[in-house]
């Protein structure tokens, strides 16, 4: 595996890489890495001849009050685990080398934004596009694998990508969910045992959500309030919001059609979370998706075509 630290040995890597006529599957991430990142690799690893995996925890998607110097770090940990995926290229950079001057461009998508995970970190998105891009400009042509847990940020780097005319393809992949169906975060460390465990009500309340679509239920706001009443079953969970969307530009919906989102935020103890799941509808057709469950047992976890 080839360890950099610096844009031109990562360029020069992906570069020689396709001089080869081998293809680059890129998997941009912050590090503390869990079996959900671990299947963006090894469908990286089924696409392509060269898989490149970057580490940057980046200080411009963190508000002032946000986790930045307290998110999650084990670098060590982190090389075992993209060595034994058989990454080739692992970037690591740090913060002057990504940013060397005083950050003076941005990259900013109007819309998508604006409301979900955005209204309550403003400037959050921001912060998101403008590294994705840069660390996209640096890869070159690739395939860029994301997770669809973090949906809205999924739909937004397609949109800034397509924007933007970056030579790139993005793929979404499943939400990879412990066995007790809670999806796998690097925040979910700053659960105790009793916030962890009442932190599965989400995906509770998601699944019993999807299944009063598949009954029958067609009205957004009745799709809500059944994702409230399973998750004020435990106290120690704050929604911040319960939103239905469509999957396409995350507009809000009069009627469930087509496909959709169905997306919730909270706050347990001192961790923000995440999650959703996304239904397919065509009359009384219905395709739910909850994402993969990954056994503690198992070691073997499922990839994006699974």
């Amino acid at each position: 595996m080839i360890n950099c630290t610096t844009v031109a040995g990562l360029r020069g890597a992906c570069d020689a890489a396709r001089l080869d006529q081998r293809s680059v599957g890129f998997v941009p991430t912050m590090g503390y890495f869990h079996a959900g990142h671990r299947s963006l690799m090894r469908m990286a690893r089924t696409a392509n001849e060269l898989v490149v995996v970057s580490i940057f925890v980046n200080p411009l998607q963190f508000g002032p009050t946000e986790d930045l110097s307290a998110y999650p770090r084990d670098l060590a940990r982190d090389i075992e685990m993209v060595e034994s995926e058989g990454v080739d290229v692992l970037f690591v950079p740090t913060v002057d080398e990504m940013y060397p001057e005083p950050t003076q461009t941005t990259v900013h998508v109007a819309g998508l934004t604006e409301g979900l995970c955005g209204a309550a970190r403003p400037t959050h998105f921001d912060g998101v596009t403008t590294v994705v891009a840069k660390l996209l400009s640096m890869v070159g042509p690739c395939r860029g694998y994301f997770g669809k847990k973090d949906f809205q940020q999924l739909a937004v780097v397609r949109r800034m990508s397509a924007g933007l005319n970056l030579p790139v393809e993005i793929v979404g992949c499943p939400i990879v969910r412990e066995s007790d169906g809670l999806a796998m975060s690097s925040r979910n460390s700053y659960l105790s045992e009793f916030e962890r465990s009442a932190a599965t009500v989400l995906s509770k309340a998601l699944f019993w959500a999807s299944e009063t679509v598949v009954r029958g239920e067609r009205d957004p706001q009745r799709v809500i309030a059944s994702v409230r009443q399973v998750s004020i079953l435990e106290p120690t969970v704050e929604l911040e919001y319960v939103e239905v969307r469509s999957v396409g530009d995350l507009s809000t919906l009069d009627a469930l059609d087509g496909d959709v989102v169905v997306a919730v935020a909270a706050r347990v103890g001192g961790a923000r979370l995440i999650d959703n799941c996304t239904l397919s509808i065509r009359g009384d057709d219905v395709r739910v998706d909850l994402g993969v469950l990954v056994h503690p047992s198992i070691e073997r976890i499922p990839t994006c075509n699974e």
